[in-house]
């Protein structure tokens, strides 16, 4: 029996890392599960034998051997699913909060990219999960406007780099998700400004054109789809699945 063919996912304890490992293994693939909590990998291990573990924090170089040392095969799909830990706008933000983010989502996906380079073959996908945020920030929106503007950046060379070997590039740029970050933010929110959470909630969904936001499983669905052969046309490209939420043409 041939050993199943392996994806990485880094980020994935996360709620959208979570729906992306498990779907990928329901599809038959191997996954190595990369986040820094063992105990959470033990419990997303539990449900699905084809989930391996891998303790590494990505926003350390120690994360490159950590992932390259379990890697027995070539790899069918990597994501980048890591979250952004810093928020407020320019006024509010600690300066240093920049190099934190960036650190995590560009240094991690350099890191994730040496970690992988060598079992990439012809048909391997490089996925990150950047938000719109980086496309259309709001005066609130300080690091991840910047940092996955960044994000979009590096994942375009990537594109340059990887394309001629048959590696294609992928970014996925959802809005708002609900999740229950999301509604933890808006729990949050609405305890300081003393406002509804439904009031809080309307905000999000009325940038929508859609009228709802994305879901989780709307996500992993969208991942899942780049494993047909055909979306080597998708290489390079960004994915906008925001339910509406952006609104330029381009």
């Amino acid at each position: 029996m041939s050993t199943p063919e392996l994806c990485v996912v880094v980020g994935a304890t996360g709620a959208m890392g979570s729906e992306i490992t498990l779907r990928l293994a329901r599809r038959g693939l191997r996954v190595l599960a990369v986040a820094r909590s063992a105990d959470e990998l033990e419990k997303l291990a539990v449900c699905d034998s084809r989930v391996v573990p891998c303790v590494a924090d990505i926003a350390d170089d120690a994360a490159i051997d950590a992932i390259a040392a379990q890697l027995d095969s070539p790899v069918r799909m990597v994501v980048f699913a890591a979250g952004l830990p810093v928020r407020g706008s320019a006024d509010s933000i600690a300066p240093g909060d920049f190099a934190i983010g960036v650190n995590i989502k560009v240094g991690g996906l350099v890191r994730l990219l040496h970690a992988v380079r060598d079992r990439l073959v012809p048909g391997s996908r490089f996925v990150t999960i950047a938000g719109s945020l980086g496309l259309e920030p709001g005066p609130l929106d300080a690091a991840p406007g910047t940092v996955n503007a960044a994000v979009f950046n590096l994942m375009r060379q990537l594109s340059a780099l990887y394309g001629p070997s048959g590696v294609t590039t992928h970014t996925i740029a959802p809005g708002p998700v609900d999740t229950p970050r999301l509604r933890a933010f808006v729990e949050a929110e609405a305890a300081e400004t003393g406002r509804e959470p439904s009031e809080i909630w309307e905000r999000y969904r009325a940038k929508t054109t859609l009228g709802r936001l994305p879901t989780l499983a709307e996500i992993g669905w969208v991942v899942e789809l780049l494993l047909a052969p055909e979306a080597d046309v998708l290489h390079g490209s960004v994915l906008n699945v925001d339910a509406g939420t952006r609104h330029g043409i381009q």
